[in-house]
């Protein structure tokens, strides 16, 4: 499944990324990024498909691959403000007592 979503992007927008690298250089009025291969221009020249690819795998890898990291959300909840971190408490205490995990307490 990963892999067709991959080669679809690679096939049909991947080349595109020749057209922002035309318009990106047009904008600036140079021919080439570099002269590092005669004739060919520089490194970006020759790659300039891969990086708008390497940035959709970077993106469908963090979007779609990658499960939640609990510990990551620990620390982003614990740079909150008190209060913040209470309304968060609350909120998911009541979501849990919503799907039974937790019974609801006397003292409210």
């Amino acid at each position: 499944m990963h892999s067709f979503a991959l080669s679809t992007f690679a096939s049909l927008i991947g080349p595109f990324g020749g057209f922002f690298a035309s318009g990106f250089k047009r904008a600036f009025k140079i021919k080439d990024f570099a002269d590092t291969i005669p004739g060919h221009g520089g490194i970006m020249d020759r790659f300039d498909c891969q990086y708008l690819m390497a940035t959709f795998v970077h993106v469908y890898i963090t979007s779609f691959i990658r499960g939640p990291n609990p510990s990551k959300l620990m620390k982003q909840l614990l740079v909150l403000q008190p209060e913040e971190q209470l309304n968060i408490y609350k909120t998911l205490k009541s979501h849990l007592i919503e799907k039974g995990f937790l019974q609801p307490s006397l003292r409210g």
